[in-house]
């Protein structure tokens, strides 16, 4: 009996035939000219139908590191070394070996030891000095060396494919020339049943297997046959477009925000002192003003102040407090202080430049995600470049209590958090001040940022005459906690296979 079978599995049957019963995936689509999609799509028909097998085999690979890369196209360095002795006679001081060979002096110790163990050179000491010995002139490719050459401009070589060559993998791995692995390779094999359907005979079943434009226009879609299409057949995986992980999420952030009501602000990255400290009511010795916590810019080094009347209140206020109800800070104010160049260090600043606006609402509700720059030691929390998210919401009557249910609403509906913790904390420019931790299963405890309501030292100077309320939190600790990434750095990675695989939260 003549059995009907779909084109590629008609075409994936003729080319296991051909390869004698057994043959890996790939090279059944070398064979048919289908992908290997394609193939594998018919192969998990086939086998439902019990004509063929698919079996999976383990392979051990290798692929070269950058390391090794660069020695599969100029050769091991122990060679180079080799070939600059015998330029110069079999002998040359060790002293002179990077300049020779253009090997990092860091290595030499390291290539020193492969050419004794290759019996290639030895180390002699004669005149007051140490020298390196050709013991040979030109030794025939060793085992490591072929395999570099054989993988120059390979992704990878799976070792089942290298023969004797493979236990030079090892040699290469200690060395960290090379990166080894485990994947999976497909084979498909002819059943008892598939052999008896090829010798009585398979046939294509035709039919389409899409509905085109043509076909329904027409109405022909009536009379034709469609193919049966199976949802869990493998298809090449594809990579439509998508906004890097961490950039989706700021998008999101701000949508959620201006859903809140809240109207955006914006500053410069390179910021005066006057707005990144002085109009915060931060005294120019404040600690938080080294270098170690503030990058401040070396040409040009300053800037002008454009709003004479506001520097002159802020000069007040840190002298003596003005009409603040505040003692001040009881220092002498600088100008020259005041107009250096700085990169914003926080987004308050931001802030400050809002409460001075000729278009400033009040009552209103206004937020920044702003980059910030700190010289911090980067780590796992840490990076000298990051975000803040920031607000502010002015206006009468407001209280500690609507602070408090702000931040409740952003680390439970934005970052996913299932417990809080308030702890009072300082900050020169509020009072009270209140930092913010939350908690998520699986992640733990993570300090957010700080809040407060903004002190009369800042406000009054600044012409707000009704309370503001104030927070700032970290906007990549946010997308961690909602990410469950445990490593800031994971945020900014360009390794393709994991920005391709990370789901649009």
């Amino acid at each position: 009996m003549v059995l009907d079978l779909s084109e590629n599995e008609q075409k994936t049957m003729l080319a296991l035939k051909e390869l004698n019963g057994r043959a890996s995936a790939q090279d059944v689509a070398s064979a048919s000219g289908l992908d290997i999609a394609a193939v594998m799509r018919g192969a998990l028909q086939l086998s439902e139908r019990g004509l063929i097998a698919i079996e999976d085999r383990r392979r051990h690979f290798a692929r070269l590191t950058e390391e090794g890369a660069s020695y599969a196209e100029s050769g091991l360095p122990e060679r180079r070394v080799l070939e600059a002795l015998m330029r110069a006679g079999g002998s040359i001081p060790l002293a002179d070996i990077p300049r020779a060979t253009s090997i990092q002096a860091s290595l030499v110790p390291i290539v020193l030891g492969w050419l004794r163990t290759k019996g290639w050179a030895r180390v002699e000491r004669r005149d007051g000095g140490s020298f390196l010995v050709a013991e040979v002139s030109a030794p025939e490719e060793g085992p490591d060396e072929a395999l570099l050459r054989l993988m120059a401009g390979k992704k990878s070589v799976h070792a089942d494919e290298l023969g004797a060559l493979a236990d030079a993998i090892s040699t290469l791995s200690r060395r960290n020339l090379v990166e080894t692995g485990e994947d999976v390779a497909r084979d498909l094999v002819l059943t008892d049943a598939g052999t008896v359907a090829l010798r009585e005979g398979i046939r294509s079943e035709g039919g389409v297997s899409s509905l085109t434009h043509q076909l329904l226009t027409s109405g022909a879609w009536r009379s034709v046959k469609l193919r049966g299409y199976d949802i869990r057949a493998p298809v090449a995986p594809t990579w439509p477009g998508k906004a890097q992980p961490y950039v989706e999420f700021l998008s999101d952030l701000r949508q959620s925000l201006l859903g809140l009501g809240f109207k955006e602000m914006r500053g410069p990255l390179v910021e005066l002192a006057f707005y990144n400290c002085d109009a915060l009511y931060m005294p120019q010795d404040h600690p938080a003003r080294e270098i170690h916590d503030i990058y401040y810019v070396q040409e040009p080094s300053s800037g002008e102040i454009d709003v004479p009347d506001t520097l002159e209140k802020v000069r007040r206020t840190h002298e003596d407090g003005w009409i603040t109800g505040s003692k001040g800070w009881g220092y002498a104010y600088s100008l020259i202080e005041a107009r250096r160049l700085v990169l914003r260090s926080h987004n308050t600043p931001v802030s400050a430049r809002m409460l001075l606006n000729k278009d400033l609402e009040i009552p209103g509700k206004y937020y920044s995600i702003a980059r910030c720059f700190r010289p911090d030691v980067v780590d796992r929390t840490h990076l000298t470049e990051f975000n803040q998210v920031e607000g502010i919401v002015l206006g009468e009557g407001l209280c500690l209590k609507d602070l408090l249910g702000v931040l409740a609403t952003f680390a439970v509906e934005i970052a996913g958090a299932t417990k809080l913790r308030f702890a009072p904390d300082y900050f020169p420019f509020t009072e009270p001040s209140i930092e913010l931790n939350a908690y998520k299963e699986g992640y733990g405890w993570i300090e957010f940022g700080g809040s407060g309501i903004f002190r009369p030292e800042l406000t009054k100077p600044l012409g707000i005459e009704v309370p503001v309320l104030a927070w700032g939190l970290g906007a990549d600790r946010l997308y961690m906690m909602k990410a469950k990434i445990d490593d800031i750095r994971t945020m900014f990675t360009h390794d393709l296979e994991y920005l391709r695989g990370k789901e649009v939260l």
